[in-house]
């Protein structure tokens, strides 16, 4: 009975980190840009307003179940750039703990883009729609 609801934990815990991410740098945009051209980065204003949209909008895919495997996929890309911008200073054992943080991340986020959201989810609501009302029309 309860087996049902471990991909919404899952999907909930992985999304939880993007989504308080991502108001954590509405919150603190002038930090957030001074971090980003701490690496390196250009157009910060840019970036961080992208950021905003990738982590909240792919986050809140991800833990509604709402085109799951797309917000997933659009959260992979962004965690790996972010990972090799960001976390490979391997020297420093801060830096080194966050890359395998964000390891770990992706091979959740690449479980939900292999076996979808699971059956507590929009997604898979949607499709159970989607099949009965074919049903009911052969």
């Amino acid at each position: 009975m309860l087996k049902k609801y471990i991909s919404l934990v899952a999907r909930s815990s992985l999304s939880l980190i993007f989504l308080e991410s991502g108001v954590n740098k509405i919150l603190h945009p002038v930090a957030t840009q001074e971090f980003m051209a701490a690496y390196g980065m250009p157009q910060t204003g840019f970036f961080l307003v992208s950021a905003i949209l990738v982590e909240l909008g792919a986050g809140s895919s991800v833990l509604l179940g709402y085109k799951a495997r797309w917000g997933a996929i659009v959260l992979v890309l962004f965690l790996i750039a972010a990972t090799l911008i960001f976390h490979t200073n391997f020297s420093d054992p801060m830096q080194l703990g966050q890359f395998m943080k964000n390891l770990a991340i992706l091979g959740g986020l690449l479980m939900i883009v292999q076996y979808g959201p699971g059956a507590v989810s929009f997604d898979t609501r949607s499709n159970l729609s989607n099949s009965k009302s074919q049903i009911v029309r052969y």
